[in-house]
């Protein structure tokens, strides 16, 4: 029922990470949606209060959470929390770790103080989510899955764009056209050096990146006119959409 209850929770909270994942076998599902149920439950506390102490009260308390895991003693009781410590190992808690860590910046409306803080803040959600599902499943290049990681938090961070303004955030370090496009050029460049690579992943682990799928059509929009940015407009169309991720989960996350 943990199990079920955990899916439930990403098909409501995170619609293309539920798609991607019922589209891998379910042993891979075993492993992804706990991650994924994780990941909800962090990323939404820093918005669900305006209080900032008891957003990072809320934040510690995940973090004890993953320090019961690694310490493999008792683990409190939650519908995340039961599906999630099976599967998750000391490595896996530390890097989960850092997500919540860098998770602390939406608490504040801080701007990132620069491009380094920037790749630190995608690596340590994007990238250190996929990182451990991919681990978790079996052998893959960390760099291969780091690189593919950026550019899909890079794609998945400027689809968040208008919904940041509008909590007052300033996301974009430089939110001119320019800007816009080099670091969504950027991006594309990891993903593609990413997918360049493949081979380096292995089949059980690539289910991890799959997840992915709408990265490409998402960057090569912002690329080819970035104030679809601004205006929200860069899902991919639906009906392509699908295709894609029918190809990317009987092919490859490459495709």
């Amino acid at each position: 029922m943990s199990f079920d209850a955990c899916a439930q929770l990403v098909e409501r909270g995170d619609p293309v990470r539920f798609r991607a994942t019922m589209a891998v076998p379910l042993a891979a599902r075993r492993v992804l949606f706990p991650l994924y149920g994780f990941n909800i439950e962090v990323a939404r506390t820093p918005w669900v209060t305006k209080e900032a102490m008891i957003a990072e009260m809320r934040l510690q308390w995940w973090r004890d959470v993953l320090a019961e895991i690694a310490e493999g003693g008792p683990v409190r009781s939650h519908e995340v929390i039961d599906t999630l410590a099976p599967v998750l190992d000391a490595q896996g808690c530390r890097d989960l770790d850092t997500l919540i860590d860098v998770r602390r910046w939406d608490i504040y409306s801080d701007v990132f103080a620069d491009r380094d803080h920037l790749d630190r803040y995608i690596a340590g959600t994007s990238g250190a989510l996929m990182g451990t599902g991919a681990r978790l499943l079996g052998q893959a290049d960390g760099q291969v899955v780091a690189d593919f990681a950026y550019g899909v938090g890079i794609a998945n961070f400027l689809r968040a764009i208008p919904a940041l303004e509008a909590e007052g955030r300033k996301p974009l370090i430089d939110g001119t056209v320019e800007g816009v496009r080099d670091l969504a050029q950027d991006a594309l460049h990891r993903l593609d050096r990413a997918r360049a690579q493949h081979r380096q992943v292995s089949r059980v682990a690539e289910a991890a990146l799959v997840a992915g799928w709408q990265a490409r059509p998402v960057l090569l929009r912002a690329i080819a006119d970035p104030q679809r940015v601004a205006m929200g407009a860069l899902d991919p169309a639906p009906f392509q959409d699908r295709l894609r991720l029918m190809r990317a989960a009987t092919f490859g996350w490459w495709v």
